[in-house]
């Protein structure tokens, strides 16, 4: 997923190529500073002319300065080469989502995998690859820098470094594979869990089963928590052997330098080189062992997100193609259910004209959000024939309020609307609020007909060929419901309307009644 993203997003393997370069001149700043601040603290011993020291002192300096540079821009083109990868997949999930039918998985993991899953990418760009890519070219330039001091002291210092950036990680990976594994779906397990306390919590009080409720979410976090603990527990132990590593290094110079000075094959100034540096390459490495972990995590994460990309698709673009010149609605014979399943509805056959309002009424569960999606142009029908114009509007029966503006909700209908616009679309719907204010998490801060009519603004800040009204008057009180019912009938007075209602008053108010779910003689007088 990540080199096809690479091959996608414009510039991105410029900027990654860029990126590892940077990263890997700011740990051989690092480096390079340890060893020449070595040097400097051996030379000054011998007590020099200050000038003599001059040229390690600008060295320092030098290093010192680009270590922080070259890490600081480096953070800023990794994560913006991670940033516009993870904005392109995310278009990706968005633009699949829009062409399935996933309203049936489990929302709480839904979610986990649209935000969380989908910012593993930006773990593999900025905490594994870049870093890796970028020390295996340190290593390689630090162990030959030691090999023109000393040949045996640089080929533990290369092994070392194996040790703890590789065989160490790859070790990690593979201990606590199932435990890495398991952690990304249980997180999603354990936000179903969340999310369900959440919805049902008055609901849950009210029947005495909170403590099961959370009962089970506790039994979820616990296996959580067991996965993360044996992750802390492998890495732990990959962080002591890379300590080991790092100690196995320093005390090989230390026995081989210290032999080549006694022998006067070695400058008694190189010695503190040898044995300081690897300390320096060594914490370059020091990452490397949580760094595999996340690489599981984050290859399991966009495994989740893969599977969403690999939903089979509802249908090209619209699924009921809309025709902007078409008036009213007509569904001929059509056969609706949702893709993968069996037939919801049969042989429905109903149209509305403009200015008409024909109510669908049945039984809950008979499908009539079924039809109504499918006029909508969300899913195909399975047989039959849709026509209808091009812009439809909706009123869900939970239309979601999010906590934003007045302003920002309205212009879900219509994304280009001017201030002017929204002021107008509330008026019409008959609110008086102010579109600067803000409304709570869901609308808490607005009435049940305020949500509502708010949700009628965005129908009407723009133009319909078609209005589907589902359960318009659905937990509102009479007077309420039946001046949100006048004001939508008089707003969208030359518009064709399909109503979904179980409400005897809206239905006695519908031009004419089609009934879904119920056998011929128990449909209500009237049906068409």
């Amino acid at each position: 997923m990540l080199l096809d993203l690479l091959s996608t997003v414009p510039k991105a393997r410029t900027r990654f190529a860029l990126a590892v370069l940077l990263a890997a001149l700011a740990s051989a700043s690092s480096v390079a500073l340890m060893g020449v601040s070595a040097w400097l603290i051996s030379f000054a011993a011998l007590a020099p002319p200050v000038l003599y020291l001059q040229p390690a002192a600008v060295g320092v300096r030098a290093f010192g300065i680009s270590r922080g540079v070259f890490r600081y821009v480096e953070r800023l083109v990794g994560h913006d080469v991670a940033l516009r990868l993870q904005g392109a997949l995310r278009v990706r999930v968005y633009a699949t989502l829009s062409r399935t039918t996933l309203i049936g998985r489990r929302r709480g993991d839904l979610l986990t995998r649209i935000v969380a899953d989908v910012t593993a990418v930006q773990d593999v760009v900025v905490r594994v690859w870049i870093p890796a890519l970028s020390a295996a070219v340190v290593v390689v330039g630090a162990s030959v820098a030691m090999a023109l001091i000393d040949v045996p002291s640089a080929l533990v210092l290369l092994g070392s470094a194996v040790l703890a950036g590789a065989l160490l990680p790859w070790w990690t990976q593979r201990a606590s594979l199932a435990a890495d594994l398991a952690a990304v779906p249980t997180r999603g397990r354990l936000a179903d869990r969340v999310r369900e306390l959440a919805l049902t919590a008055t609901d849950l009080v009210a029947y005495g089963q909170q403590r099961a409720a959370l009962s089970r979410a506790d039994a979820v976090d616990e296996e959580l928590r067991r996965v993360e603990e044996r992750g802390a527990w492998v890495r732990g132990v990959a962080g002591g052997g890379q300590v080991v590593a790092a100690g196995v290094a320093v005390l090989a110079a230390l026995w081989f330098g210290t032999g080549a000075v006694a022998r006067g094959d070695l400058d008694p100034r190189l010695l503190a080189v040898l044995v300081l540096t690897p300390l320096a390459l060594h914490e370059v490495l020091a990452t490397f062992a949580q760094a595999a972990q996340t690489h599981t995590r984050a290859r399991s994460a966009l495994s989740r997100v893969e599977e969403l990309l690999s939903e089979p698709p509802v249908g090209s673009g619209d699924a009921v193609p809309g025709d902007t010149s078409a008036t009213g609605l007509a569904l001929r014979d059509v056969t609706v259910g949702w893709p993968g399943g069996g037939p919801v509805v049969s042989g429905l056959s109903l149209s509305v004209a403009p200015g008409e309002r024909v109510a669908l009424v049945g039984p809950s569960g008979a499908g009539k959000t079924t039809v109504a999606a499918t006029v909508m142009g969300l899913i195909p029908p399975l047989s039959g024939e849709v026509a209808r114009g091009g812009r439809v509007g909706y009123l869900a029966q939970d239309a979601h309020i999010f906590a934003t503006t007045v302003a920002e909700n309205v212009r879900i209908g219509r994304r280009d609307a001017t201030d002017d616009d929204i002021r107008l679309a509330l008026a019409r719907a008959g609110l008086g609020l102010d579109p600067a204010r803000r409304v709570g998490e869901a609308g808490s801060t607005l009435s049940g007909g305020e949500r509502r009519r708010l949700a009628i603004a965005r129908l009407l800040v723009g133009p319909r060929d078609v209005v589907i009204l589902d359960e318009p008057t659905e937990h509102l009180d009479r007077a309420t419901a039946d001046a949100l019912i006048d004001d939508a009938l008089r707003e969208f007075a030359d518009v064709p309307m399909l109503i979904i209602t179980h409400d005897p008053d809206v239905i006695a108010r519908c031009t004419r009644v089609v009934a879904v779910g119920v056998e011929p003689d128990t449909r209500l007088a009237g049906v068409g």
